[in-house]
């Protein structure tokens, strides 16, 4: 695999493939990266394998060496799945599409060097299928935000849906001199493991509003914003108490309850025909 920019550049040009700043694309060159990345996949686990962006293999070929016998690489442009197809052969099923519009099985573990302008979409399309593992190399304030603690301007609704489905892992970040052409921003490894068992709630619909509206005014207090959500005659502080909120939670910002709160609150309200609406 290409890994020395001009062995890149050489191998796009015969390819016939301009790398697309819009699109967010940078290929990864970094060959240890590309294992830390497959390492990440547990391909040990005997579960298919599904590579997002397999560009000009440098990952493929990392878990392929890795000993992964059912992968799948999702790549979207077709001169770079034959690229792919020729280089790998029988080794690798390779799949003209764009991973957004992919039903990957819940069974599987997913891996990619995710593109910077869709990876957000993608991770939270993923957590929501429930695939089993997840492990991408994400632009580093995504990744940040996917594993934030509470308290910090990173903490908000991708962090909170994260661990609603399992729990993430922050890990090394990776300097923008691993890619070509050089991202703007540097990148950080990231991973997520579903949650075994039953969701606490029946659907994340409501946790989604939940969040979405007390993260809307973020730097509001939460005895501002909690009475917005209503349910017939209850008041803020009854839903506040049904969910087990702190005695002070009236004086907190949003970032400053952990992700279970909401959960909780989202329950109370699952719990009730009546679906909340917004005062006007």
């Amino acid at each position: 695999m290409p890994e020395r920019p001009e062995e890149v550049r050489a191998t796009l040009r015969r390819l016939g493939v301009v790398p697309s700043r819009g699109l967010g694309q940078s290929f990864l060159v970094d060959r240890f990266v590309a294992d830390a990345l497959a390492a990440l996949a547990e391909p040990g686990a005997g579960r298919p394998v599904y590579e997002i962006g397999g560009g000009l293999g440098l990952v493929t070929q990392a878990l392929v060496g890795r000993g992964v016998r059912e992968l799948t690489v999702v790549e979207r442009d077709r001169r770079l799945a034959r690229h792919l197809a020729a280089t790998f052969g029988p080794a690798v099923r390779v799949l003209v599409a764009d991973a957004r519009d992919v039903a990957f099985p819940s069974d599987a573990t997913v891996v990619g060097s995710l593109p910077f302008s869709s990876g957000t979409a993608i991770v939270l399309r993923l957590l929501a299928r429930r695939v089993v593992r997840l492990a991408a190399l994400l632009q580093k304030e995504v990744a940040e935000r996917f594993a934030a603690e509470p308290g910090g301007r990173a903490y908000g609704r991708p962090t909170i849906v994260a661990r609603y489905y399992g729990v993430p892992e922050l890990l090394r970040e990776v300097p923008a001199s691993a890619f070509y052409p050089e991202p703007r921003v540097s990148a950080r490894l990231w991973s997520h493991t579903a949650r075994a068992g039953p969701l606490p709630l029946a659907t994340p619909d409501r946790l989604e509003e939940v969040v979405r509206r007390l993260f809307a005014q973020r730097r509001k207090q939460l005895g501002n914003l909690l009475p917005r959500l209503r349910v017939g005659d209850r008041t803020a502080a009854e839903l506040a108490d049904a969910a087990s909120w702190p005695d002070d939670w009236a004086r907190r910002r949003p970032e400053e309850l952990p992700p279970e709160a909401y959960v909780r609150l989202a329950g109370v309200l699952e719990a009730d025909p009546r679906r909340p609406s917004a005062r006007p």
